[in-house]
């Protein structure tokens, strides 16, 4: 069973699970329009947005560093592939 990839999960090495290039691409976008929309909140007043836009900010935070670990472990499973966005 490859390791970059969830337990029970359908996908194999030749066939990924996720597009996590793509996932990493979308979550770097989520983190940074969610603190640029954070500041903007609490620079207008609207402190309970600016909370909301933090803590989603936190997520994607979370979720590039488990893409980053799933990446790192595919890498070490497939030495010397390159992968596309979409792989």
């Amino acid at each position: 069973m490859t390791r970059s990839q969830p337990r029970r999960a359908r996908g194999t090495v030749g066939h990924a699970y996720s597009a996590l290039n793509l996932r990493l691409t979308l979550a770097g976008f989520g983190l940074v329009i969610m603190v640029v929309f954070a500041v903007l909140a609490f620079w207008a007043g609207i402190a309970w947005l600016g909370v909301v836009c933090a803590i989603f900010a936190v997520v994607a935070v979370v979720d590039l560093v488990v893409i980053q670990r799933r990446r790192a472990a595919r890498r070490r499973e497939e030495p010397g592939v390159r992968h596309s966005l979409f792989e």
